[in-house]
């Protein structure tokens, strides 16, 4: 088991990915039994989960294993390690796409899939932007994404263009609605009290009601009942506008001269 010194000088290891050392070591007779990287892993997104990151320490994930914090360390060699393997897992929930099916179909269903597990997840998007996303699951979350914008038609230079438009997208999307139904939680109420609550303490202003007005007026008009119909309509929206729009570029492309 490595140190975290000999993590620094290595300026290599800077994924548990990269560690091709095998992951379960040989159970000594004082590690508890039944423990390995998978049950330590699955234990840890649930504390992610319930706490967030902020709360997440090898000594919580110990208690809640009802193991010694050393005994981790058999396993992993750093906090790090199994916030990487975590996220790994969530990208795990992601189903491939319908091999079938056409790209837009493929496409929409990718999408709809990706913000899924980020409103599971909150926490997956802050982890997602501070690792490398190699592992296994990512990879192959990656590879069907960029399979579905290779079936779309566009030519090569214009494919990462249409990867960063869809999926920035969904990723920006899923990550405030994790955020939002994650405060209403814990402020105790549903998604609607929760945004009448927020909406209610933002007419108070006097100073903002110009923007009120104009914002309940936008509300009103796009439709549905509650936050998430609301929320469904926006999302179903804005992903058929950039299927259109990958479309109208790939006939454009075709037209060129």
């Amino acid at each position: 088991m490595g140190s975290a010194a000999d993590r620094v000088s290595n300026a290599a290891r800077v994924s548990v990915w990269l560690d091709r050392r095998t992951p379960a070591r040989t159970r000594r007779a004082d590690q508890p039994a039944g423990l390995d990287r998978e049950r330590i892993t699955a234990a840890t997104v649930r504390l992610l989960d319930a706490e967030g990151p902020a709360k997440f320490s090898m000594r919580r994930l110990a208690a809640e294993l009802d193991v010694t914090a050393m005994s981790l360390y058999w396993y992993v060699d750093t906090k790090d390690d199994l916030l990487e393997l975590a996220l790994d897992t969530a990208f795990a929930e992601i189903p491939p796409a319908r091999e079938d099916a056409a790209w837009r179909d493929r496409l929409h269903e990718l999408a709809l899939s990706y913000r899924q597990m980020l409103v599971r997840h909150p926490w997956a998007s802050a982890l997602a932007g501070r690792f490398l996303n190699i592992g296994p699951h990512s990879m192959l979350f990656s590879y069907a994404v960029q399979d579905v914008i290779r079936a779309t038609g566009l030519p090569l230079e214009q494919q990462t263009g249409a990867m960063s438009a869809v999926f920035q997208f969904v990723y920006g999307f899923g990550t405030i609605e994790g955020h939002f139904v994650q405060r209403s939680a814990e402020a105790g109420l549903s998604q609607d009290a929760y945004y009448q609550q927020a909406m209610g303490a933002i007419r108070s202003h006097p100073e903002h009601q110009q923007i009120v007005r104009t914002s309940e007026a936008l509300m009103e008009a796009r439709g549905g009942g509650t936050v998430e119909e609301m929320r469904e309509r926006d999302f179903e929206f804005a992903l058929d506008v950039m299927i259109a729009g990958i479309e109208a570029m790939r006939a454009r492309e075709a037209h060129r001269p």
